[in-house]
């Protein structure tokens, strides 16, 4: 059966700030996405990360289908009515455009999807981060599909030595989507100088070289280049099949370990450790850290099986505590150097502003 994931994602409205959707703005998405989808949806799971509200829907419509994108939206617009009754913060904040207009993508919210036949088993794991832009994947995707370090599945698996298709998008390029396809392990220097910028370079899929089947799909929404002005960060979601050809479970998340230090954090100008916490985790220091969940399903017929925390480990706590101490040395050193992200990221925000006031002030000294 060929089957289509589908994620889309806002943020619509938070408690106390950005700490977490109320639980009546998510019932309101689930049931209008219930009633909504019944002739549309095979299945779907709703979940929220940060202040986040995620809808993974299962269907066999294909991707980029506009009653899907549709109901979405509208199921976002119901939640942001029930924010602004509860006058939760941000209320509709990620809904960017007055109208849908045929496709969700470039309207605010962040939109995963694949399209593929199932296998006899077919598991994957649904990514949600928060405090962070869609760069945030491009190290520990990396790490799981080209380098055998992290995968030992790419020299212990036939398939999947034969190595993995990046398409990398150009996300500074707005006129139209700029992308490339390279090829591991022959290009895997140049995937690399591509990928080491995670605000202009982003990975939006990676294909099985073996079989050419569909491994991860990447949301690569930039909402500052929507609305013209900073409007708060990315928070994408991905999407990555495992096992089989692809890389095992196992593999795909220890690259997470590393905690990357990412763009996001407090107002989104600043650098961070990227944190893997469990489902439905809040955003607490400095608007921080960036978070990730994870939840691992199977899916058969479109069906989905319960979600499996993927973070919600003993080991996972270990990693937490070495991620909180790198969160706090880099917040410790405020709004100086590094630990701020360069002019190019906070040219949308009132920086720009204060720097051109600045700027009239100098003078030339002889």
């Amino acid at each position: 059966m060929k089957v289509t994931l589908s994620v889309l994602k806002a943020d619509v409205g938070s408690i106390g700030g950005h700490i977490k959707p109320s639980r009546a703005l998510l019932d309101e998405v689930k049931r209008f996405v219930k009633e909504a989808g019944k002739n549309l949806l095979i299945d779907f799971y709703i979940g929220s990360t940060g202040d986040d509200v995620a809808i993974l829907a299962t269907h066999e419509r294909g991707v980029n289908d506009e009653k899907v994108h549709k109901m979405a939206w509208d199921a976002f617009l119901a939640g942001t009515a029930v924010a602004k009754k509860q006058g939760l913060y941000g209320a509709g904040q990620d809904l960017l455009k007055d109208s849908f207009s045929g496709n969700i993508k470039g309207m605010g919210p962040a939109v995963a999807e694949m399209e593929f036949e199932e296998r006899p088993n077919e598991p994957f794991v649904f990514f949600a981060a928060d405090k962070t832009d869609p760069g945030a994947y491009n190290l520990p995707f990396y790490l799981a599909f080209a380098d055998a370090m992290f995968c030992s599945g790419l020299i212990l698996s036939p398939k999947m030595g034969k190595g993995f298709t990046f398409r990398i998008i150009d996300v500074a390029h707005t006129e139209k989507d700029r992308i490339i396809d390279l090829n591991t392990p022959e290009e895997i220097y140049d995937i690399a100088t591509l990928l080491r910028d995670n605000e202009r370079y982003v990975i939006e899929s990676i294909f099985s070289r073996s079989t050419g089947g569909q491994a991860a799909s990447v949301s690569t929404t930039r909402l500052h280049n929507i609305a013209g002005k900073y409007t708060g960060k990315d928070d994408p979601v991905a999407l990555v099949r495992v096992q089989g050809e692809f890389p095992a479970t196992g593999e795909v998340l220890a690259p997470f370990e590393v905690g990357p230090y990412v763009a996001g954090f407090m107002r989104g100008s600043h650098n961070g450790p990227l944190m893997p916490c469990p489902l439905n985790a809040t955003i607490s220091y400095f608007d921080g850290p960036p978070v990730v969940t994870g939840a691992a399903f199977c899916v058969h017929e479109g069906k989905l099986t319960e979600p499996a925390d993927v973070f919600d480990h003993p080991f996972w706590e270990y990693v937490r505590a070495k991620i909180s101490e790198k969160a706090a040395a880099i917040r410790r050193q405020g709004f100086s150097g590094p630990a701020m992200l360069p002019y190019s990221e906070l040219e949308y925000g009132g920086v720009v502003e204060k720097l051109a006031a600045l700027d009239k002030k100098f003078k030339l000294r002889d």
